[in-house]
């Protein structure tokens, strides 16, 4: 039977344009119009079919029109003051590095199962991702300590469209890996890094890949591994999607084998923030890892987790929490609760609001609250319904003083800002309002923009909004077979 290969071949980068491919795998350039523009004007046709990601388009770009643009002195000097940006920006003193008086502090790992940094990157389905995302990007800014363990979807959440009877359908894109500005971490030997779990009895390879937000770093985790089963291969092809046993598989993935991920790295975590209960059992690894390498009993391994582990809840109705049924737990843990010397009955415990009952599901998200020193909801509103969601945890205790706070979820205001307001606030704001958003007296400066710049500014915006409506209900009424007047109706929207 002969061999079938597939082979890839992309033009080659002009040494005078590889600082495009810096620029490109740092999503540093997803807040930065000045980047995005670079990208946009090498060639605008590509840049939109390459679904605005840098890396696939300059894979993708035609080689004659490499080579103009390695003469083209004014794209040069434009690729060269965004390079000097980029690395000002890596450099710079941060507010971490001003109130930590570079005292060594540890690292802080934040686990989610979406991350929503940016279209190219369609590993994310809603808010949950989003925030992540955002998070993220702070973090970057303020030069915190952060790293991301989240995981790599073969084909992540699924796109609607509407078929030529009007049934609205899912399709579920196929990731390639290879042009998109992620990279595989190697070990010392220069060869993929792999850690295992097991599951059922047998071992999970996990590869990981690092993806460089501004100045912190977030590692993804895929199991599409060859030392894998095709069963094993799938866990990490779709996000929410699958069996429930699936969704028990990518949550060990994520939580126990992140936390391996970063013990392989070198880079033992200080503090674990779990974004939802996805990745709890994060906890339960760090316990494991302290009773076998440290020889603390499990009590006392419990106490230093739960210290150094904090929860954000989202999900405000029950039906949105992940439960698993006692014998689906009992068939993956039976070895750990024996490891942990606490009997799978005490561990099934961990995850009920009441540990005797027999019956009760295993819930994710009591198991991370109960594996975390601080929980909190994502809004005031939002603590009042977790208290009275998660109160029967604590029986005893008046609904009000159940320890469930909140914070209130912000935005990365760069990554939300179109370029004509940034300018606008810049030329009469000054540049304060970027790193102090909460300051007033910057903010009434606003009330000097005169009233046509803002207007103008508006304008623009909405021509852009509905030339993108236009385009997108071009492609939907194409995408349903509709006939050429419709699509010409599109275009008069």
């Amino acid at each position: 039977m002969p061999t079938i290969q597939s082979i890839t071949i992309v033009p080659s980068l002009p040494e005078r344009l590889m600082p495009l491919m810096t620029i490109a795998r740092n999503l540093w350039w997803t807040w930065t119009p000045e980047a995005i523009h670079l990208f946009q004007d090498m060639d605008r046709e590509v840049w939109e079919r390459c679904g605005h990601n840098p890396v696939s388009l300059l894979g993708t770009i035609e080689q004659p029109r490499l080579e103009r643009l390695e003469q083209d002195d004014i794209f040069l000097a434009r690729m060269e003051k965004v390079q000097r940006e980029l690395e000002r920006y890596l450099h710079a003193q941060t507010w971490y590095k001003k109130i930590s008086e570079d005292r060594d502090d540890g690292i802080i790992a934040y686990f989610s199962a979406e991350f929503g940094l940016h279209e190219s990157l369609p590993l994310y389905s809603g808010g949950l991702g989003i925030l992540a995302g955002d998070h993220m990007k702070s973090a970057s800014d303020l030069g915190l300590p952060l790293v991301g363990i989240g995981l790599l979807y073969k084909h992540g959440y699924f796109q609607q469209y509407l078929n030529p009877d009007g049934w609205q359908l899912e399709t579920y894109p196929s990731n390639d890996f290879y042009n998109m500005p992620v990279s595989l971490v190697r070990d010392k030997k220069g060869d993929p890094l792999t850690v295992q779990v097991e599951l059922e009895g047998r071992e999970v390879y996990i590869r990981v890949w690092s993806l460089t937000v501004g100045r912190v770093k977030i590692y993804m985790l895929d199991t599409d591994v060859p030392l894998n089963s095709r069963l094993d291969r799938q866990i990490t092809s779709y996000l929410y999607g699958g069996s429930l046993e699936t969704r028990l598989q990518q949550e060990i993935v994520l939580g126990m084998g992140g936390i391996r991920i970063l013990m392989a790295l070198d880079q033992c975590p200080s503090v674990c923030h779990m974004n939802e209960g996805h990745s709890a059992f994060m906890a339960l690894e760090r316990i494991n890892q302290l009773m076998r390498k440290d020889g603390l009993p499990y009590d006392v391994a419990l106490e230093a987790v739960r210290a150094t582990s904090i929860f954000t809840t989202h999900t405000p109705v029950p039906a949105g929490i992940d439960r698993f049924p006692p014998e689906m737990i009992r068939r993956y843990f039976t070895g750990l609760a024996d490891e942990l010397a606490i009997g799978i009955d005490a561990f099934m415990g961990l995850g009920r609001i009441n540990p005797g009952d027999q019956s009760e599901e295993f819930c994710m998200a009591v198991l991370a609250i109960n594996m975390a020193s601080q929980t909190n909801g994502v809004s005031k509103l939002h603590e009042e319904v977790t208290q009275k969601m998660w109160g029967g945890i604590w029986p005893q205790i008046p609904r009000h003083e159940v320890p469930i706070t909140h914070i209130t979820n912000g935005i990365h205001i760069l990554g939300w800002l179109s370029s004509e307001m940034s300018l606008l606030y810049e030329r009469y704001l000054g540049s304060r309002w970027i790193d102090e958003p909460t300051n007033h007296a910057i903010w009434k400066r606003i009330e000097h923009i005169p009233d046509f710049e803002l207007w103008r500014s508006k304008e623009r915006l909405r021509e852009r909004l509905i030339s993108f409506a236009r385009a997108r209900l071009r492609k939907q009424l194409q995408a349903k077979g509709a006939p050429s007047y419709q699509m010409k109706q599109a275009d008069e929207v």
